[in-house]
């Protein structure tokens, strides 16, 4: 039988057999200490000459930082702390060496944790994130199954551009050219007039050269798509949404936030409704703080931050101007010049971490924003056939995991918040 860390409070007073990692250890007299860790936790055992015998005591100063090991011994219930457990070890067998482990204890530079990314995500703070990460992508998975959804997922090789065509993969599929997917909403709206509540999940890419700490080459995204929904309908799923994935880490991540130390009374007020503002009311804030900001621009990194300062929880901005908007964002026939979309900007300075709004469902119209934005109207054939073949209102939006993982976690740069990123400059490990 295979006895893990994270279920040692069933076998007190038992003998066990644990296989894991050295994180640490330490000596003192007639006792010395490991720190042992499997991935599902890390416990302290304890090896004293009473327990083990004296190879086993002595054999103690083989082990080294990453070692692997299969330990023998008694588990029991830490003297201080409740809920917390130790190991009497009584005898250990080394598995696999590791001498000079490049990671100690002492402060390294990005760069050089970078290139050891592969080591890197065995400390506790990486481990911590990529634990809240697990925890959203799950609460993901849960909010639309749960909620009748069905999951379609789009493909990675894409004949035309989604967001524009200067953020492009180019890539061979056979003889063709193909380019790697920056979204896979427009196949969401084609299955959504299937499945009427579908969602897309998965890698997309954007070539930008860009060194901010927004911004990944790779990154994943959720993409949710519910035909008849409008603008607002899809605000209202948007915030029960991150309501759902940031309440449900509150409950059940405490340790890794603690490991953290994230101050968890920021996210505490992430309750829906969130405020909403439309672009001209978030333009007068701007301007407030920002008066050389150009209205009818997109926002900027600072400008987003100056709108969520003025808030504790997520801030929609909706109603852009159509101009900067793709081409199948649907204008407001009621308010001419502004699209019918909205972005959510998260609290303490992350910026957008939504996008989304209702798609255009006139042929007509679509075919002439395809013209303006002068886009092959060839490569659009399959999509304008859904506008053909009963168009309805249609609306979704996308959420970008790793910019979630940074606001949830409170982290200064998105490259922590995925196993192994990729970066503008950085394809190493």
């Amino acid at each position: 039988m295979r006895y893990y860390i994270s279920d040692l409070g069933q076998y007190v007073g038992q003998k066990i057999e644990l296989k894991g990692w050295v994180y640490r250890t330490r000596s003192s007299g007639k006792v010395k200490f490991l720190e042992l860790r499997d991935g599902t936790g890390v416990v302290s055992c304890v090896f004293f000459r009473g327990d083990c015998t004296d190879d086993v005591f002595t054999r103690f100063d083989e082990l080294t930082q990453e070692c692997s090991l299969k330990l023998t011994g008694t588990v029991r219930k830490h003297p201080k702390h409740e809920k917390v457990y130790e190991i009497g070890v009584t005898d250990f067998e080394l598995i696999g060496t590791s001498k000079d482990y490049p990671i100690s204890p002492k402060d390294h530079g990005t760069d050089f944790l970078m290139d050891n990314r592969h080591l890197w995500i065995r400390s506790k703070r990486q481990h911590a994130i990529l634990k809240i990460r697990h925890e959203i992508i799950m609460s993901v998975r849960d909010f639309f199954d749960g909620r009748g959804f069905t999951l379609t997922d789009a493909p990675i090789f894409t004949p035309a551009a989604c967001e524009g065509t200067t953020n492009l993969f180019e890539t061979k599929f056979f003889d063709e050219k193909m380019y790697l997917s920056q979204s896979g909403q427009l196949y969401a709206e084609a299955t959504s007039k299937a499945f009427g509540k579908v969602y897309c999940f998965g890698p997309t890419f954007r070539a930008e050269k860009s060194k901010t700490r927004r911004h990944l080459i790779e990154f994943w995204m959720v993409e949710p798509e519910v035909a008849f929904n409008d603008m607002y309908e899809n605000m209202e799923l948007a915030e029960q949404f991150m309501e759902y994935i940031v309440q449900r880490c509150l409950k059940n991540r405490p340790d890794e936030f603690k490991t953290l130390e994230r101050d968890i009374s920021k996210l505490a007020p992430v309750v829906a409704p969130f405020p909403r503002l439309h672009y001209r009311e978030a333009v007068d804030l701007i301007l407030k703080e920002n008066p050389a900001f150009i209205v009818g621009d997109d926002f900027g990194a600072p400008d987003e931050t100056i709108i969520s300062s003025k808030f504790d929880k997520p801030v929609f901005v909706h109603h852009f101007p159509q101009a900067i908007k793709a081409f199948y964002m649907k204008e407001d026939p009621s308010d001419r010049g502004y699209a019918m979309g909205s972005d959510l900007l998260a609290p303490e300075g992350y910026g957008e971490i939504i996008g989304g709004g209702q798609r255009e469902e006139s042929v007509e119209r679509l075919l002439l924003k395809i013209a303006e934005h002068k886009l092959n109207e060839k490569d659009f054939q399959w999509y304008l056939d859904l506008r053909r073949y009963g168009s309805t209102p249609s609306s979704g939006f996308g959420l970008g995991i790793e910019r979630a993982v940074a606001w949830i976690c409170g982290l200064a740069h998105v490259r922590e918040t995925i196993p192994f990123p990729r970066l503008y400059g950085r394809s190493y490990p």
